[in-house]
């Protein structure tokens, strides 16, 4: 039993003649009988009853008729639907992420989604750290996460996107705003504004620190990095963030930027190129699932 098979016998209840499906479909009368015979081989009962004016269905053939008729139309909108998802005419796409993430990685790209795919509805979710977007994402349906790449998460792929280096954020006028780069012993005696250690990022900034023989002393503990930013602009810190795109204006180190967005503030971005990259991007549960979001976003 085919999918052919119920359509051509729904046509055929539906016409009352085999002659005129065959028509209809442009095939022979023999061959739209064949799909019945093979429905009536796997049924095991007489689906049509000829009469002089063509056939119409016994009551076995009612009950099929129903129910195929039914089926193939939930059937046909379904994957209707499915060519518009492909399509990018309908659906959405579910992303979960930490608050500041769509102002530095995805405002242009978002943007360019909303141009190419009108009628595709964007989703966020904000979450407060890369385990809890991990958390949504297993339990929920959402179809991606921007994440700070780190260690596996069983039923999650992971896809790094950008590796980010690390910089730190100091007001002008301070010993370190002139400087190139700095030194990770450098930053021992300093207050330092960065991420809690049980984050990813932070955590990875902790090991990092360790393997350069740094322990790092006392300092304030933020939710995300463009709150480090505006403690250290208000000089309550030394921040120690990772560079994200936007907040470099070209030029050499200690370039400036304002609230993470530009060049002619009070902050001064020296690099750390001791420490290694952070890396972000994506996560989902199977890439091979996802219908058209991996490709436009």
């Amino acid at each position: 039993m085919t999918l052919d098979d119920l359509r051509v016998f729904v046509a055929v209840c539906r016409a009352g003649s085999l002659s005129a499906v065959a028509r209809e479909l442009g095939c022979t009368q023999s061959a739209v009988s064949q799909h019945v015979k093979r429905l009536e081989k796997e049924t095991r009962v007489s689906l049509l009853e000829r009469q002089p004016r063509g056939v119409v269905p016994t009551a076995a053939g009612r009950i099929l008729w129903d129910a195929a008729s039914d089926g193939l139309a939930g059937l046909d909108l379904a994957l209707r639907r499915l060519g518009d998802l492909v399509d990018g005419e309908s659906g959405a796409v579910r992303v979960t992420t930490g608050g500041t993430t769509v102002r530095h990685f995805m405002a242009d790209a978002i943007v360019d989604f909303r141009h190419r795919y009108p009628r595709v509805s964007l989703e966020f979710q904000t979450e407060t750290s890369s385990r809890r977007c991990f958390d949504a994402l297993l339990s929920s349906n959402l179809d991606l996460a921007w994440i700070t790449i780190g260690e596996p998460v069983r039923g999650i792929e992971q896809r790094p996107a950008i590796d980010l280096p690390w910089v730190l954020a100091v007001r002008e006028g301070d010993p370190l705003a002139g400087r190139d780069s700095v030194r990770v012993a450098d930053l021992a005696d300093l207050r330092l504004v960065r991420l809690p250690p049980n984050s990813t990022s932070g955590g990875q900034l902790d090991v990092a620190f360790a393997g350069s023989g740094l322990r790092a002393g006392p300092g304030t503990s933020v939710a995300d990095w463009d709150t480090a930013l505006l403690l250290a602009e208000l000089g309550l810190g030394h921040a120690v963030v990772p560079e994200l795109p936007g907040m470099r204006e070209p030029g050499a180190g200690g370039a400036g930027v304002d609230g993470g967005t530009g060049a002619g503030g009070p902050l001064r971005l020296v690099p750390i190129p001791e420490l290694p990259p952070l890396q972000v991007g994506w996560a989902v549960r199977r890439w091979d699932c996802l219908l058209y979001t991996s490709r436009c976003v």
